[in-house]
């Protein structure tokens, strides 16, 4: 197998903010895989939260990758094995085992979705709003009116303002939240209560996952006056989700960080067998990034696909919108393809 990677720079149409940081592009790395004539594509976003980054993961690609890949992509299981024995390149082994379900799907003629044995039919994404004026984050909810959830990012000055805001201009929609591990324990208690009077479905990160005890405190607090609680940054692979049934409701499961969609799809059934939310989530990433975490979203419980929705144009194409929903491609492979 011939592999090579690229460094792909996404503008985003408006300055996104979280807790972390605001930005107005985000770095992917992009993968082709080419063997017996065909081509699959793969894209990931390094997780810098998890020490990563956008040279380390094209290094790793264009390097180390190439004879761990072996001569056989049909062998998924053996090829992750031999990838994972890598520390530190989620986003490297995601980018590739996109590429590789990608050429499966395209040699077999079937959708990645269908040789999954899932479905084509996803539920709704949110669109997600990041920090903001009162006033800006008003005019993002009205212009994003037309999704049925939408996701705004706390963790800044006035979020009850904020969110007070969206269910103004957007009254039809329903809102979750997510903090990226920005708030302290006073304030959270101060805006839990006001999110469940509110009818927020949910709120992402409220803490680094290592201070489970500011976790147990949220979740101590009485039926009425929280929200289910929903693992991000803290839930990065198989192992960390038995660690996240301890303190919270559900698992915000991506594809850059679990490493691919193959541990994607088993950290999601280990979710379930635990009695947990799943959502499904993404970085900023083009449709083919998109796409990869697509074919599992009918699984999920919560879809928050919603990256390429954020950019000035995607270098890939292929995906439907509909309704506040991504539409899989019933194309071979990941159903995208380079504009």
């Amino acid at each position: 197998m011939r592999v090579s990677g690229r460094v792909a720079r996404l503008e985003l149409a408006e300055t996104f903010t979280i807790a972390r940081g605001s930005s107005d592009h985000e770095d992917v790395v992009q993968v082709e895989l080419e063997h017996d004539g065909l081509v699959g594509y793969g894209e990931a976003a390094p997780a810098s939260f998890l020490g990563e980054t956008v040279p380390g993961t094209l290094a790793f690609v264009e390097r180390q990758a190439p004879a761990a890949l072996g001569d056989d992509p049909f062998a998924l299981e053996e090829i992750g094995r031999r990838l994972a024995a890598v520390p530190g390149v989620r986003a490297g082994r995601a980018a590739l085992d996109g590429a590789l379900h990608d050429w499966v799907g395209k040699r077999c003629g079937q959708p990645t979705w269908r040789l999954l044995g899932l479905s084509r039919v996803t539920p709704p994404t949110s669109y997600t709003i990041g920090i903001d004026t009162v006033e800006g984050t008003a005019d993002r909810a009205r212009r994003a009116a037309g999704f049925r959830f939408l996701k705004l990012k706390v963790g800044g000055r006035d979020d009850l303002a904020r969110l007070e805001a969206v269910r103004a201009a957007a009254p039809a929609a329903r809102v979750r939240a997510d903090a990226n591990q920005g708030l302290t324990m006073p304030e959270a208690l101060e805006l839990v209560p006001a999110l469940a009077a509110m009818g927020v479905e949910l709120l992402e990160q409220p803490f680094p996952s290592e201070d489970a005890d500011a976790w147990r405190r949220l979740a101590e607090l009485p039926p009425e006056r929280r929200v289910p609680l929903v693992v991000d940054e803290g839930c990065t692979d198989l192992a960390s989700v038995a660690e996240a049934e301890r303190y919270a409701d559900g698992v915000n499961i991506k594809i850059d960080k679990a490493g691919g969609i193959r541990e994607a799809l088993r950290m999601i059934h280990a979710a379930r067998a635990l009695g947990l939310r799943v959502m499904l989530g993404c970085m900023v990433s083009s449709e083919l990034g998109i796409a990869q975490a697509a074919q599992l979203a009918s699984l999920a419980d919560h879809v928050d696909l919603d990256g390429h929705l954020l950019l000035t144009e995607s270098p890939f194409v292929g995906l439907g919108l509909e309704n506040g929903r991504v539409i899989l491609s019933d194309q071979p492979g990941l159903g995208v393809r380079p504009r």
